[in-house]
């Protein structure tokens, strides 16, 4: 079944959203919506406060305005229902744990601390790393992967979380083609599955076409929506200040 065909049946919310770093306004009255069953991609020139979106909408920073809410009820009180994924430059690739530890993290909110894990949860991390490809890989630490394949071991641990909400800050910098293709595969599953994803992306190339909504940004929201709503030239003006290169899907 095709994302685009379900009929959502939860949103996440988000009124009046605002941010500051200091005195400089990061983001400035965001109000929107996410709709479950579908793909949603947030898009923007740089600086435009894409990462701080997703990072204020799970209270990872401080918003000085506004709510989010997820079926009615504050987005913060239900983060065990979300599975979050950062920037691939935001995470200490030295740390000593292998590509097994590492999805196995996904299944601590489900366990406990220092419990021990179940064979529900053994199974859960198994079949993540199936999903994605990576099961080979299982005993080798996750510093010595490309970035593509680190990549999809974090995608292995946010499905062995079993979450309803999944964000992805920029899952596809420094990814070759074969990780992209798996990684929108497996977030066109999640949609599919009545899933809330909401994915950070930088590209204005051919990849944007697999999303079905997206969220334009310059601190300020431009346009939200259906795809081709949102990839108006003017909108893209708006946003990049001037005329912007992307891929027409119309005229390919």
């Amino acid at each position: 079944m095709q994302a685009n065909s379900l009929k959502p049946h939860a949103t996440i919310d988000v009124v009046h959203l605002g941010v500051s770093y200091r005195s400089v306004q990061a983001l400035q009255d965001i109000t929107l919506k996410v709709l479950s069953g579908r793909l949603t991609g947030v898009i923007g020139p740089n600086g435009a406060g894409k990462s701080t979106l997703i990072k204020g909408m799970l209270g990872l920073i401080p918003i000085n305005q506004g709510i989010v809410t997820y079926q009615g009820q504050p987005l913060t009180e239900q983060l065990g229902r979300v599975a979050y994924v950062p920037q691939r430059s935001q995470i200490d690739w030295t740390y000593p744990a292998t590509v097994w530890d590492v999805v196995m993290m996904g299944r601590i909110r489900k366990t406990g601390w220092f419990k021990r894990f179940s064979s529900i949860s053994r199974r859960k991390a198994a079949e993540g790393l199936e999903r994605v490809g990576m099961e080979a890989y299982k005993t080798r630490p996750i510093g010595q992967l490309s970035g593509g394949q680190q990549q999809r071991v974090f995608l292995a641990r946010s499905l062995a979380q079993e979450a309803d909400i999944f964000f992805f800050d920029e899952p596809f910098v420094g990814v070759d083609q074969k990780t992209e293709n798996i990684i929108f595969d497996i977030f066109r599953q999640l949609a599919a599955e009545g899933k809330v994803v909401l994915v950070v992306n930088h590209d204005l190339g051919n990849s944007i076409t697999n999303f079905d909504d997206l969220i334009l940004l310059n601190r300020e929201l431009i346009s939200v929506g259906m795809r081709q709503k949102v990839l108006r030239e003017d909108n893209l003006y708006h946003a990049y200040g001037g005329k912007v290169a992307f891929f027409n899907e119309q005229a390919a």
